[in-house]
């Protein structure tokens, strides 16, 4: 196997001498890939991108980028490109000013710093722009420009902390092919920064989910979505219905499941569970069916309809079933009528390979 283009190696970070924020931290990252630090507020994924962009300092552990350890490396000598999510660009200087500045940081002056930052500026779509000042800009222009500064000097890495956060729906979601495109283009190894898991999965090759200072699992999208391996992941990569219960056998991969409420279901074994063991099913609504017609569905259970929220492309449907009070079910728009009546009794399937079952802690 390939020596990886950055390495985290045992790096803990702590601000206080007491609470580690970043804790022992092993990360491989190839040159070309898309990884994004996916979590909540203080998971730690803003800390860890600051250590490899060297604003912050590894309390212990060390860092490598392409093969040599870069801790005791400034900033300015990493060679990274930065693109941060208040877009921080200079008010009084001018668009090409901007860009042009890590050039001039290098030595890099003159006509050959103009040719480099017209060429940064076409990549981002901001060609005839040069002069204008940051005031003069959209959100979206300021943040084209931010990418441009950081594409001017030709880095193989470049670090974005949430860097589309500020922007509308229908920009952000502009911005993300943007910059996706850049990444195939350039063959830039990228290391993204959300606490957006839609984005995360949307624009990734890799999505590394931060909580409590720890990775919880690093897997592409259709892994973490399809395959968590905890029950933060299955709750924080989109929505899916949570129901405790008690393996009472097991079989393989599968396993049969007793829930409080003495329904018996099967789902696939997502860890090292045994006979007896506490678990918590993980189910996502959109593969929930209502009435199924069919006997393709292992498991069914009856479910009370609390009510029905119609948003465009599915209805949202909550009920009472499994010992929940929000069981939730997603049905795709189809033209057909989505209206249920509140309080109606309805059958819910699944197959068991659309259940997994976690580890209860």
């Amino acid at each position: 196997m390939s020596q990886p283009f950055v390495r985290f190696d045992h790096v803990e970070k702590s601000y206080d001498g007491k609470q580690l924020v970043v804790r022992d931290l092993n990360l491989d990252i190839v040159e070309g890939e898309f990884l994004t630090l996916l979590g909540p507020s203080g998971s730690g994924k803003t800390t860890t991108l600051m250590m490899l962009a060297g604003f912050e300092t590894a309390t212990s552990g060390e860092i490598y980028l392409d093969g040599r350890p870069i801790n005791a490396i400034a900033p300015e000598h990493r060679n990274i490109g930065m693109v941060f999510q208040n877009y921080a660009l200079f008010p009084h200087m001018s668009v090409a000013e901007n860009v042009a500045f890590p050039l001039s940081v290098r030595g890099i002056k003159g006509d050959a710093a103009m040719e480099r930052v017209n060429k940064a500026l076409d990549k981002v779509g901001l060609s005839g722009f040069q002069s204008r000042r940051p005031a003069q800009m959209s959100g979206g222009q300021q943040q084209r420009v931010a990418v441009a500064r950081a594409l001017v000097f030709e880095p193989k890495l470049v670090l974005m902390d949430e860097p589309l956060s500020a922007l509308d729906k229908q920009l952000r979601e502009q911005l993300q092919y943007e910059i996706k495109r850049l990444h195939h283009e350039l063959g830039l190894t990228v290391v993204y920064v959300t606490h957006d898991q839609t984005e995360a999965m949307a624009m990734s090759d890799r999505v590394a989910v931060f909580h409590q200072g720890r990775i919880q699992q690093i897997d592409a999208p259709t892994t973490l979505y399809e395959r968590p391996a905890n029950a933060f992941v299955a709750q924080f990569i989109g929505e899916n219905n949570q129901i405790k219960g008690r393996v009472v056998a097991i079989d393989g991969e599968r396993c049969s499941v007793v829930l409080e409420d003495v329904t018996t279901v099967a789902a696939q074994s997502a860890g090292a569970l045994n006979v007896g063991d506490p678990t918590l099913l993980s189910v996502r609504p959109e593969r929930i069916h209502l009435n199924p017609a069919t006997d393709a569905q292992s498991t069914r259970v009856s479910g009370t309809v609390i009510d029905v929220t119609y948003l465009g492309r599915h209805a949202r449907v909550r009920l009472k079933a499994c010992g929940l009070e929000d069981f939730i079910v997603t049905l795709p728009n189809d033209g057909r009528d989505l209206a249920l009546a509140t309080g109606s009794t309805l059958t819910l399937g699944w197959r068991a390979v659309d259940c997994r079952a976690l580890v209860r802690e």
